[in-house]
């Protein structure tokens, strides 16, 4: 990237001398605040990049109890036990899940054969294959 930047740079340059001295002027001036605001630019970085890993490894230190003491020391249980949060977290709502699922298809079978025993029907109504699929569509 450094070497593309050179080559455009000498490219200009050499064309530099046919324009006239106006434009070559606001070129000048336009190049010389660019510079300006990469040198400030730089600058902010650099200061910003220093200060924050310090910052930032300090409050996750507090975040997970260690403090000052133990910033360098391994603080045993506590942090790998908050660390497992998430997944147990995680692993509880897919067993929640589940088992709504299995209650709404025990709710949907007791409402089936709740329909199959309240009503008169005759017996080979029980053992045609759509009648239960026909309570379903009937209740909806």
């Amino acid at each position: 990237m450094k070497r593309f930047g050179q080559r455009v740079a000498a490219g200009l340059t050499e064309r530099n001398a046919e324009l006239p001295h106006d434009v070559s002027e606001r070129l000048r001036f336009a190049r010389e605040q660019a510079l300006a605001r990469a040198a400030r630019a730089r600058a902010a970085r650099t200061s910003v990049s220093t200060a924050r890993p310090a910052t930032v490894q300090m409050g996750a230190t507090l975040a997970l109890g260690g403090g000052p003491r133990g910033a360098g020391k391994d603080n045993g249980l506590w942090p790998k036990l908050v660390s497992a949060l998430p997944l147990l977290a995680l692993v509880a709502g897919l067993l929640l899940m589940q088992r709504g699922q299995v209650h709404e298809q025990i709710v949907a079978a007791a409402e089936v054969d709740t329909a199959l025993l309240s009503d008169n029907l005759p017996p080979s109504a029980f053992s045609d294959p759509g009648f239960a699929e026909f309570l379903r569509d009937g209740q909806e």
